[in-house]
């Protein structure tokens, strides 16, 4: 495992690489609001990344970095991705990328697949709109994503479930947000998407 400092336009980003021996790809893992990467489903699926043969790196954004829990705005939170994106593109000879994230991370991933050059999506949790407040909801985020895409949720989530669309599919899991009740379904999940989207770009 090999950590990286990151300078952005918003304070240094961190980076942690876990390589698999052979990568075919690299999978950019960022972190919810509140959280850290080492929320377990992020551990999970950084670990059934690495078995499948893909990269992973897990992102800290500058907020996180700087020690506060309150999340940096959308833009600020976007932009500084983007530098990293940039950053580990060349450090793995511009492999293809797939961001994911969960929650917070998972919306991130979704605005800047287009602009990063994403390959896929991997959405943790994601949330489709604040706890009982469905009319407020994020799905137009997840529509826009026009790269294959993968969401697991868990079924008693409270900040809701996820419509399916042309280029996205939901895997419904037991459990709530932090999705660790089925962490073996999370990975199995995680691994055999990655597989199947990665097949033909090798």
């Amino acid at each position: 495992m090999t950590k990286l400092e990151i300078d952005t336009a918003y304070g240094p980003a961190r980076a942690e690489l876990h390589c698999a021996e052979e990568g075919i790809a690299v999978l950019m893992l960022g972190h919810g609001a509140g959280g850290g990467i080492g929320a377990k489903d992020l551990v999970a699926v950084t670990r059934a990344a690495q078995a499948a043969g893909v990269h992973v790196a897990l992102v800290e954004q500058p907020y996180r970095v700087a020690g506060r829990r309150a999340p940096a705005p959308a833009t600020q939170l976007d932009t500084a991705w983007l530098t990293v994106a940039d950053e580990i593109s060349v450090r793995f000879d511009d492999l293809p990328l797939v961001f994911g994230g969960r929650s917070s991370g998972a919306r991130v991933a979704c605005r800047t697949a287009a602009a990063g050059q994403a390959v896929a999506v991997l959405c943790l949790a994601f949330p489709e709109h604040p706890p009982g407040k469905p009319e407020k909801t994020r799905q137009g985020e997840l529509d826009a994503v026009e790269v294959p895409t993968l969401v697991v949720q868990g079924d008693r989530d409270p900040f809701g479930l996820p419509k399916a669309g042309p280029h996205h599919e939901i895997v419904v899991l037991k459990g709530d947000h932090n999705l660790s009740a089925d962490l073996e379904g999370v990975s199995r999940a995680a691994a055999e998407w990655l597989e199947r989207v990665l097949r033909p770009l090798t």
